[in-house]
């Protein structure tokens, strides 16, 4: 996936196969790119910075093909491998930790109890405007 090599070598946070790139932090550019069109990643070979059950749920949400991140949660490669995606990671983690270092990601924690791909897009959504 030559996603890989293109994350890898800028600073971006995510890229797409459709060239879609963003450097903001956290899951802020899936969030921007859903309210643009909810199907944005649909059919799209993904890499993304790091990934966890929020970024998961949303990438599937949106109909993501394909995913490359150096970083994933357990939780996150489950919801990838419930809706059939496929996903290359380099290191598998228990949980995402937050910016500080000190606990669960907020963005984690959020989408901890919830299973529904919409329920949980609703959520983050709620989540990032309360930040």
């Amino acid at each position: 996936m030559e996603l890989k090599q293109i994350l890898h070598e800028n600073a971006y946070s995510i890229v797409a196969s459709n060239g879609y790139t963003s450097s903001k932090p956290g899951i802020k550019p899936l969030i921007d790119a859903l309210d643009e069109d909810i199907h944005f990643f649909k059919g799209l070979s993904v890499a993304d910075k790091i990934i966890g059950k929020a970024s998961a749920m949303l990438l599937c949400l949106s109909g993501v093909k394909e995913v490359y991140t150096p970083v994933l949660s357990v939780a996150g490669k489950q919801i990838f491998e419930k809706y059939g995606v496929p996903c290359e990671y380099d290191e598998l983690v228990d949980h995402i930790v937050n910016r500080k270092g000190d606990g669960m990601c907020p963005m984690e924690m959020t989408v901890k109890d919830i299973d529904d791909l919409e329920e949980a897009h609703e959520a983050l959504k709620r989540k990032v405007a309360s930040l």
